[in-house]
């Protein structure tokens, strides 16, 4: 395996990812922004902040898969969320938790960021991810 990942003592947990992935290989795999869109471009059925979050997870995991990765091979993610607030930390948990074992997302997660903002490129996106994979 090529990523390595952990919380080592003495920094905050428990959480739902780790806080440091070691990677070894020499392919760099950098899936671009994530939305919660279809192939053709149309917006989902769900348009709140779970179904969203899910919806982009499984656009990231396409885009590992196409370049022979998976999740495991993941060594971070990061979140853009609109109008991000504390509050909204269930929502945002119940979209990764209801997609994660179909796209083989781990628990914990790879080291992951989440960063407020005040929109995204097109009003009605809520969310978006990107990810750093390495392989051998």
């Amino acid at each position: 395996m090529s990523v390595t990942r952990f919380t080592p003592s003495g920094m905050m947990q428990p959480t739902p990812y780790h806080h440091v992935a070691v990677g070894q290989g020499s392919r760099h795999i950098h899936v671009s922004g994530q939305i919660a869109r279809n192939e053709d471009g149309s917006a989902i059925a769900e348009n709140d902040l779970a179904g969203q979050v899910a919806q982009a997870l499984r656009n990231t995991a396409i885009g590992l898969a196409g370049a022979r990765a998976t999740f495991e091979d993941v060594l971070r993610l990061t979140f853009y969320v609109t109008h991000w607030a504390p509050e909204r930390i269930g929502e945002f948990m119940d979209g990764v938790t209801r997609v994660a074992e179909e796209i083989g997302l781990p628990t914990p997660m790879p080291p992951a960021s989440l960063i407020g903002v005040d929109y995204l490129f097109e009003l009605d996106v809520l969310v978006e991810v990107e990810a750093t994979a390495i392989l051998d």
